[in-house]
């Protein structure tokens, strides 16, 4: 059978409904990790879904307890043709957030799938189900029309604790190196550039949330008598956080801010226009940091923002000066951005501005990660999805939000390529979570050209020495 076929035949799943069965099998089982009680859920997902979807595919699979308490279970697959030929690594997350039932205006609500016009709804469709759904079943197309082999060993991995953190999953893999090594990781997860454009990703942005907390005596005082005589908390703080960063969201602590954007960086976000799609916000031309264009400041730049404010009781306020103010500050960092210091160079920067008493608390850090994009494998990955879709896809050094792509890249030592099949307007972990059909089928035939290229090309594709594993390998 032909590369061609193979893709047709992916088409064919789709129109005949074969996709939809078995995304609403998926979507049904209520894995939502946010919710303490769901650990059972969370279980017969991998242990029953997944693996019965796996084992007929030719894998072995085992489910393994997380190393963290507070982590749902991981599932590690293997399907081993030879030892002459590359391995890929694949990723996916079975839980999702909490559904938000009676919050969902579309559908029939988040556990049971249904489809109106190209949208189609489910708590997980777009995140992360419905994407490796995706990949599963293309896989499943190679394997059909070769005649039970793909040309290339596969490893899938699966989590079930993304949603709250992926506690765990960093220690798993350090700990299980031998068993994921591989040469590349192949994955799908967030959002494309736009809807009708086929992207690529090769990593994404950091993230740092820390509080700032000033405390400045205690229980409020009548604002008729000591109004005027009183530090306001949450005006001083107001004034300590525009320090931090100016009234046109430019930062101005120097060490949160990020190096120069490399060349071939720059290049690729060259023309990309940002948003667009319907229900897209409309982008603020003059809002982050000056001389860049909107896709450089999302996908190549920090960025810093205050995700809530509160001094007083907002709900009910009363005349009084409120005791203390605190913000949940939440910044985007890219590759070579220097966060190990983050909290004292935040302390050094508001002690200089005369905000020595406002405290700043430890940040919860996800590391950034960036693939170089003239990585072969990035153009192995490029020249495959534009054969198939006719046109160059989008090319993003890095997504603009946050993976645990760091423990692929860092601690297993992996490239990593993401080819994601959402779209940024999908109601990602709100009510009316929805993954568009249009999307989907052209993803499954992406993915389907994808492996079936990967088989052709296995022997001259980059590998990795198995002599170069990381530490506690």
């Amino acid at each position: 059978m032909s590369r061609s076929a193979a893709i047709a035949d992916a088409h064919r799943y789709f129109d005949h409904g074969d996709f939809l069965r078995d995304l609403a099998r998926r979507v049904a089982i209520r894995t939502q990790s946010q919710d303490p009680d769901s650990s059972p859920a969370l279980h017969a997902y991998l242990a029953d879904e997944l693996t019965a979807t796996l084992t007929a595919m030719g894998f072995t699979a085992a489910v393994h307890a997380n190393p963290d308490a507070s982590g749902g279970p991981l599932l590690l697959a293997k399907r081993h043709e030879a030892d002459g030929l590359p391995t890929v690594l694949m990723y996916g997350h079975g839980d999702v957030v909490r559904g938000q039932d009676r919050s969902w205006t579309r559908g029939a609500g988040p556990w049971t799938l249904a489809v109106e016009g190209e949208r189609i709804y489910g708590r997980g469709t777009a995140d992360n189900k419905g994407q490796h759904s995706i990949n599963l079943a293309a896989l499943q197309q190679v394997l059909a029309a070769r005649n039970g082999r793909l040309g290339f060993n596969v490893k899938w991995l699966f989590e079930t604790g993304e949603e709250t953190g992926s506690p765990g999953l960093q220690a798993f893999c350090a700990g299980h190196a031998q068993a994921l090594a591989a040469d590349v990781l192949i994955a799908s997860d967030g959002p494309r550039l736009r809807r009708d454009r086929p992207t690529v990703f090769l990593g994404s942005r950091g993230v740092a949330n820390f509080d700032l907390t000033l405390t400045l005596r205690e229980g409020a005082h009548h604002s008729g008598n000591w109004g005027g005589l009183l530090r306001n908390p949450g005006i001083v703080l107001a004034h300590a956080m525009a320090s931090m960063v100016d009234s046109r969201g430019r930062i101005l602590v120097e060490a949160l801010r990020p190096p120069p954007i490399p060349e071939n960086v720059r290049a690729a976000l060259a023309g990309l226009a940002v948003g667009g799609d319907p229900g897209d916000p409309a982008v603020d031309p003059e809002w982050g940091e000056p001389g860049l264009t909107p896709a450089e400041r999302v996908f190549a730049w920090n960025t810093l923002d205050v995700l809530a404010y509160r001094t007083g009781n907002p709900d009910h306020p009363v005349n009084a000066i409120p005791p203390m103010a605190r913000a949940h500050l939440h910044m985007r960092f890219v590759v070579g951005t220097d966060v190990s210091r983050l909290r004292a160079a935040v302390r050094e920067h508001l002690a200089r501005h005369g905000f020595g008493d406002i405290e700043v608390s430890e940040p919860v850090v996800m590391a950034a990660t960036r693939l170089d994009p003239d990585d072969p494998w990035v153009r192995f990955t490029l020249a495959s999805l534009e054969k198939t879709a006719g046109a160059a896809p989008v090319l993003l050094p890095n997504l603009g939000g946050s993976l645990p792509n760091d423990v692929f890249a860092d601690t297993l030592g992996l490239p990593t390529v993401w080819v994601p099949h959402s779209y940024a307007a999908c109601s990602q972990h709100a009510p009316d979570e929805h993954l568009l059909a249009p999307v989907a089928r052209e993803a499954l035939g992406l993915m389907t050209g994808l492996f079936w290229d990967l088989g052709d090309a296995a022997g001259g594709l980059p590998r990795r020495s198995r002599t170069a594993l990381p530490l506690g390998s």
